[in-house]
């Protein structure tokens, strides 16, 4: 009988060692798993978070490229067509263009460009300019003259807006 009692008991311990093992098992595969998991997660965000700082990046890239440039035109005084007397315009304005080599080169023929907008300037009447809407045939105009080329070759400087800083109509 001793050995019946004892052959239960290495019975017992042998159940209970697999058992004992099984849960260490359990346990580190459970754990792998979050390891894992928690891995993955980290990384998930980390690359949305770099894709997304790249796509800001880029958006800013984009903003930066298509930033506005501008063109200043120095004030000038012009006469205007007579009507009841000497009418004289005093114009300062802005010139959007598509980019930068097109600033350099509107600045480089700055003689042509003002002579261009004198001529414009000074077939018009006081009575033509007063309104919006002869401001924005104005516009149309110069943007039109402006847009020709100026060495008589090529294709002429592209201007997206034109901008009155100063519009000033006086009579004498």
């Amino acid at each position: 009988m001793a050995t019946k009692g004892k052959a239960p008991a290495k019975g017992a311990e042998a159940d209970a060692a697999p058992a004992k093992s099984s849960k260490k098992m359990l346990f580190i595969i459970v754990g792998l798993v979050l390891v894992l998991v928690i891995g993955g997660a980290a990384a998930f965000f980390m690359m949305g978070g770099k894709k997304k700082g790249g796509e800001e990046e880029h958006a800013e890239e984009k903003s930066e490229a298509k930033a506005p440039t501008f063109v200043v035109i120095e004030p000038f005084v012009v006469n205007l067509q007579q009507e009841t007397g000497d009418q004289y315009l005093q114009v300062a304005m802005t010139l959007q263009v598509a980019d930068g080599a097109t600033a350099e080169a509107l600045k480089l023929y700055m003689p042509q460009v003002r002579s261009r907008l004198l001529m414009v300037l000074s077939s018009k009447k006081a009575s033509e300019l007063l309104t919006n809407e002869g401001k924005r045939k104005l516009t149309d105009e110069i943007v039109d003259q402006l847009g020709e080329p100026f060495s008589g070759k090529g294709k002429g400087p592209q201007i997206t807006d034109v901008f009155y800083t100063s519009f000033v109509i006086q009579q004498q």
